[in-house]
């Protein structure tokens, strides 16, 4: 029971294991351990399309694009020149899986903003 009761309590003083969940209206998704998992309920290439449109109005820079009918992948560097990576895969043929994260430890305020504005782009 102590063994549990510290287990549960170091995971809530460790820097990048928080979860929060995204607000409402905006999916299904969670920040946890440095990323951002979330869920759309739209096909992989509108997904697709909307983060790459999404990266390109954040002014992030580009540097690999890859896409199929199953997984897509963006790969850019922000203004600091921290990795931005976007994961998709398709989970059905109308849900995507999405994962976002950026730099080596993540930053929360950043993947964020840009789950954020790939669900603005779905709409």
């Amino acid at each position: 029971m102590l063994l549990t009761v510290l287990f549960l309590g170091t995971g809530l003083f460790i820097s990048g294991c928080m979860v929060a969940a995204v607000g409402a209206g905006a999916g299904t998704a969670a920040y946890v351990m440095g990323k951002m998992n979330g869920t759309e309920a739209k096909d992989i290439d509108t997904v697709y399309n909307a983060a790459e449109k999404a990266a390109e109005q954040l002014n992030l820079n580009i540097t690999e694009r890859t896409h199929d009918k199953m997984s897509g992948e963006i790969i850019a560097r922000d203004s600091q020149d921290k990795k931005v990576t976007i994961k998709l895969k398709a989970a059905s043929e109308n849900v995507t899986d999405i994962t976002i994260r950026v730099g080596f430890f993540g930053d929360e305020t950043k993947t964020r903003l840009i789950y954020e504005k790939i669900h603005e782009n779905l709409k």
